[in-house]
């Protein structure tokens, strides 16, 4: 009797894990592999296809570099898809956004397109805590396929950014990126960036579930038509927006990749917090950030609200 129940139990728990999302590992950071990790997940991009990623802001070298991803955008016929920032900087609108596309070797290469430039939409969320709805650039409407390619790394407002961030902030117009930074008070991004207005506006917390709901209507606009993929490089405390970031204090790790979105994000933070850091390959400095942002709790609200699974099974391509 007791053989048989641990023989149940082993077989419960070897289905609940076959029931888990798929994160695909590789510690190779190169073109080759960003194909292969790509192919691993067994979905073609198929259609018009975006390719979501942070172009960087001007003065910034640790965004994706065009060499890099080029192979996999052209595996794809993609187009480098972007949105315009709602603060000051070398992408707050279209023609200072075209010449930082221009001075870091896009558009040379790939089809970009702005998807903001000439207009914005309004897609249904999910949840509606904070939203009513997310802002996203126009061209949205152009595709039926995307390719969630990000830059894992920390972040100043967020803790960190993966491909949630990429999903939230990176898809939503300059107004929609001050309506989810402000969880719904305004869409208006003078007003939202005027000194003291975020501070006396939504707490930590709404802020972080705002982006959970704005990445959970990106991915239903697509009808989960969507990949996932965290490049754990240059990890900075600071993101691909700040034109002058700290220098990486932790070394490459290397690619996730998952069709669930939190299972992404969730691997990479595992990976960041579980490492064994040593003098010169330090994970400490972007922990400390990451926790002084409680930058966790997004994906902790993204499982909530039904977009994805903290639970994953993790496969290393490398073996």
């Amino acid at each position: 009797m007791k053989k048989h129940l641990l023989a149940m139990c082993a077989l419960m728990a070897s289905l609940m894990a076959t029931a888990q999302p798929k994160v695909y590992f590789t510690k190779e950071i190169t073109p080759e592999s960003l194909v292969k990790i790509y192919k691993a997940l067994g979905v073609e991009a198929t259609g018009r296809v975006a390719v979501k990623i942070s172009t960087g802001e001007g003065g910034n070298t640790h965004y994706l570099k065009p060499p890099f991803i080029r192979q996999l955008v052209e595996e794809t016929n993609g187009t480098i898809v972007e949105c315009c920032t709602a603060y000051g900087g070398s992408r707050q609108d279209p023609k200072k956004h075209w010449e930082t596309i221009r001075d870091h070797g896009f558009d040379s290469i790939f089809a970009v397109d702005i998807m903001d430039e000439f207009g914005e939409i309004r897609i249904p969320v999910k949840d509606h805590k904070h939203l009513k709805y997310d802002i996203v650039g126009e061209h949205l409407a152009h595709y039926n396929f995307m390719i969630n390619l990000a830059h894992f790394k920390g972040h100043a407002m967020g803790g960190f950014g993966g491909v949630l961030k990429n999903a939230s902030i990176g898809v939503a117009s300059t107004a929609g990126k001050a309506y989810i930074h402000t969880a719904g008070k305004t869409a208006d991004a003078k007003q939202a960036w005027t000194p003291g207005n975020l501070a006396a506006g939504p707490t930590q917390d709404h802020f972080l579930e705002s982006m959970a709901a704005a990445a959970q209507a990106v991915h239903n606009y697509f009808s989960g038509r969507v990949v996932y993929i965290n490049v754990m490089n240059n990890m900075s405390v600071d993101c691909d927006c700040d034109g002058h970031p700290a220098r990486p204090e932790l070394k490459d790790m290397g690619i996730m990749a998952s069709l669930d979105p939190v299972a992404a994000d969730q691997a990479c933070l595992d990976k960041v917090f579980g490492y064994q850091g040593k003098p010169g390959d330090d994970n400490k400095p972007l922990i400390k950030r990451i926790n002084r942002q409680h930058g966790t709790y997004i994906t902790d609200y993204a499982e909530q609200i039904g977009l994805g699974s903290k639970k994953y099974t993790l496969i290393d391509l490398d073996k």
